[in-house]
């Protein structure tokens, strides 16, 4: 299982939110490079970066940090935030994004992202598939939709994706543990999919977990700023 790293982007410095919310947000460092700096010296290879900027302006807005990143690491990056058009995704590529996840404008815009694949590959687009109690979460994690996640990422399949980051919304920047049963159920379900489990993981014993589950990645980021998660302690999966 891959150990991915997250580093959240306001204003170019890194952060982490709770559940999405803007007004819940903590401030951990100033310098996004020196931290993903560490991530490479403590022997990571991804990196999960987020616009949350880009998000809300619906365009990507720190593409500059992508860029310093990208030049001054080796890391394997995927981008995500402000995603809307296929000039912004070749600009995230261009900075030196080697993936990017395609979040709502997954579910808001199905034919868009189906064009990206087929542009630029499997390889190349993960999807972001966000939940809260099963159902696929949209309008930045405020309305749900009908859509449960198996079904979401069940169609997405047949259009030729193979990478899914899976966020429980419900769970995500709260250190309360992974969403377990429903990864669970998932791998089950959709044996063909790649799964990265985002949101929730919390101490050693979750990512153990997740490895158990089978999921394909996991997406750590509160966990490490807050240190209840350790580089050293991660070393044994990299």
């Amino acid at each position: 299982m891959e150990i991915i790293p997250a580093i959240d982007l306001i204003g170019g410095q890194c952060v982490r939110l709770t559940e999405g919310d803007f007004a819940q947000q903590t401030t951990y460092d100033a310098d996004p490079l020196a931290v993903a700096q560490r991530f490479e010296a403590a022997g990571v290879r991804r990196l999960h970066l987020v616009d949350l900027d880009g998000a809300r302006a619906r365009q990507p807005v720190n593409l500059p940090v992508l860029e310093s990143i990208a030049r001054h690491t080796s890391l394997v990056i995927d981008f995500g935030g402000g995603l809307q058009s296929e000039q912004a995704v070749r600009q995230a590529f261009d900075a030196g994004a080697a993936q990017i996840t395609a979040g709502s404008i997954a579910v808001r815009e199905p034919a868009t992202v189906q064009h990206w694949l087929q542009t630029f590959g499997a390889d190349r687009i993960l999807i972001g598939a966000d939940f809260r109690d099963n159902h696929i979460s949209i309008n930045a994690w405020a309305e749900q939709s009908e859509r449960t996640v198996a079904e979401f990422i069940r169609g997405y399949l047949t259009d030729g994706a193979t990478t899914f980051v899976c966020t429980d919304v419900s769970k995500d920047g709260k250190l309360q543990g992974p969403s377990l049963v429903t990864y669970r159920e998932l791998r089950t379900q959709l044996p063909a999919a790649r799964l990265v489990a985002s949101g929730g993981v919390t101490t050693l014993a979750d990512v153990e977990a997740l490895v158990e589950v089978g999921m394909h990645g996991a997406i750590i980021g509160k966990a490490i700023y807050e240190g209840t998660i350790t580089l050293a302690d991660l070393r044994t999966f990299l």
